[in-house]
């Protein structure tokens, strides 16, 4: 779901086909074809995940500092405060604990997400009838549903990936999970098969309301601009629609995601659990202990690589699709 919340610019997450570059995809399949679109876009989001990636890991500590702490104790969150604690305690690479997960995840949820949006779009063409192919409704209906049948499957698939990138990003002083492979070991002997899968929930139940919100304003924001600006720069508009997308998109699912966090969590290191109730109780539980406020530790920064983290990906998707579309091929 953190990928999708980055907005309209990131689709689907869950960080992701640039949205803002859809429109073009059929110009780019024959100037590039479809592995290099895919490449492309998965390499241009690793990029963006990994420029980003010291916002994403204060965004990850500050989401669970609750757990285990007296809420009462905890400190107003600072993040400066927690940043000079990771420098000091952990050194200056620790603000990239769990990229390469990230980055391991990126490529193939990329390929998940492209293939499954393609197979449910012809599907639901099918079902809908050719003579409502072009039909303005018809299509919004096939985005919205052919994306978020997308983005559940895309998350479904690469799950313990996301899974093991918060567990080791999570992690403070004293290391548990000594690497990738040792933490997917880990889990599986300490809490099954399926506790690589704990929160999966709250990530599913976020999709469809990521792409609604992320869509609406950024076609909204864009028909005003438009309207008001006409000549303005198309690359302009575009990222500025999707930066604000992306910060109404991370406002409204944020709760969610800290709750996927947290159940992430759960039991982790041979901790005990904290939330022995479903999502919905989790969500009880975190407001009883912390009140409403409690659901948006860590949005600051957020919010803070939203802009970034879309011009980033914008940037580096049009360069590398600049670059395989001048490789000759037979």
């Amino acid at each position: 779901m953190e990928a999708a919340r980055v907005g309209v610019a990131v689709e689907g997450g869950h960080g992701n086909n640039v949205k803002l570059l859809h429109q073009k995809n059929q110009q780019q399949r024959a100037q590039m074809g479809t592995l290099s679109q895919l490449l492309a876009g998965g390499l241009a989001g690793a990029f963006a995940k990994t420029c980003t990636a010291p916002l994403a890991r204060l965004t990850i500590l500050f989401q669970v500092q609750g757990m285990h702490f007296d809420a009462a104790a905890l400190s107003k969150p600072s993040i400066w405060g927690e940043a000079s604690r990771i420098v000091n305690e952990e050194g200056f690479r620790a603000f990239w604990k769990g990229n390469l997960v990230t980055i391991a995840h990126r490529l193939p949820y990329s390929a998940v997400n492209f293939y499954a949006y393609e197979r449910s779009k012809n599907l639901l063409h099918l079902l809908l009838g050719e003579n409502l192919r072009g039909n303005t409704s018809a299509d919004l209906f096939v985005h919205f549903v052919g994306g978020g049948l997308s983005g559940v499957t895309a998350a479904t698939a690469t799950y313990p990936l996301d899974l093991v990138r918060t567990r080791l990003a999570a992690q403070r002083s004293s290391m548990y999970y000594r690497g990738i492979s040792h933490a997917f070991n880990t889990i599986c002997r300490e809490e099954g098969f399926l506790g690589l899968y704990k929160g999966l929930g709250a990530t599913l139940l976020g999709v469809g309301p990521n792409i609604a919100i992320s869509f609406s304003v950024y076609e909204g924001l864009r028909s005003f601009w438009r309207s008001r600006r006409p000549d303005d720069s198309t690359v302009m508009v575009s990222l500025a629609c999707g930066s604000l997308a992306g910060v109404a998109s991370s406002t409204a699912t944020f709760p969610l995601d800290l709750v996927r966090r947290r159940m992430q969590l759960e039991g982790a290191g041979g901790r005990a659990r904290v939330y022995n109730t479903s999502l919905f109780g989790t969500f009880k539980h975190i407001i009883q202990n912390e009140g409403a406020r409690g659901l948006y530790r860590g949005i600051l920064p957020e919010y803070y690589k939203v802009v970034p983290s879309v011009g980033i990906v914008f940037m580096t998707y049009e360069t590398l699709k600049m670059l395989l579309s001048s490789i000759p091929r037979d």
